[in-house]
């Protein structure tokens, strides 16, 4: 039987493992899917030792960086966004090759795009630095739209959350929220941010799916703003990663 597989830490409720099990029992495909939670990534070598029926991984927060030197090739999306979610395992003999993709990218751009209008939509705030917002800065210059990532602290290349005033959400009215502030169940959080200066021209994306609704989106739904959660790029990501798992 067939092993896919999520790295991570914490895991906790998991989307992949209940959508793949039961894709797999659906079509009848004799394969099963795991969760691997490792507190550090150089338990990865472990797992695949231990596991060698494993054909694919998807990776999580905090590793879609830091698996990257275990990998023997990377995409040339995942070259150039500089994190990867997708691993596909070739067994060769005794030999193990990985591959690395993101399907992220895919999932966030065919999500958003319908949502976009080139007249209003030409900039973007991405809330975060880690390897989901590299992706989803990565998905928006492919669309048309010059992001800028915002952080809490003083790094290269970003905005600060207290330098983003009225006049900043008006140019950049497309705001996506790649933190994990207000997940279930700090669903009273949310990003602080000049919401007042929202209005019918602005998008709020959120990559949290639980809960359906966060404070952030709420927030901006309260000033007609346009809003949508991550669950739909979860989908298209997981369609794309069995995609990537196939591949010749």
């Amino acid at each position: 039987m067939d092993k896919y597989g999520l790295i991570g830490y914490p895991l906790g409720h998991s989307f992949s493992i209940s959508y793949f099990n039961q894709k797999f029992a659906d079509e009848g495909i004799n394969a099963k899917y795991e969760n691997f939670e490792i507190e550090s990534i150089d338990l990865l070598e472990e797992i695949l030792a231990t596991n060698l029926e494993l054909k694919g991984l998807n990776v999580t927060i905090p590793y879609k960086e830091k698996v990257i030197p275990f990998l023997d090739s990377l995409s040339p999306e995942a070259q150039a966004i500089g994190a990867v979610n997708v691993i596909k395992v070739t067994h060769d003999g005794n030999d193990v090759k990985l591959k690395g993709y993101n399907s992220d990218v895919i999932g966030f751009t065919q999500s958003i795009e319908p949502m976009l209008d080139a007249k209003w939509h030409k900039k973007a705030l991405v809330l975060g630095t880690g390897g989901a917002s590299k992706a989803v800065a990565y998905g928006l210059k492919s669309l048309g739209i010059e992001p800028v990532c915002v952080s809490r602290y003083q790094r290269p290349d970003t905005i600060q959350y207290e330098r983003i005033t009225p006049e900043v959400v008006k140019e950049y009215n497309v705001i996506v929220n790649c933190t994990p502030v207000g997940m279930y169940p700090h669903t009273e959080e949310c990003p602080q941010l000049p919401y007042d200066a929202m209005d019918s021209h602005t998008i709020l994306y959120d990559l949290i799916y639980n809960p359906d609704e966060t404070l952030f989106m709420k927030r901006g739904k309260e000033q007609g703003a346009q809003v949508k959660n991550g669950l739909e790029m979860l989908l298209l990501q997981a369609f794309a990663s069995w995609e990537f798992w196939h591949s010749k």
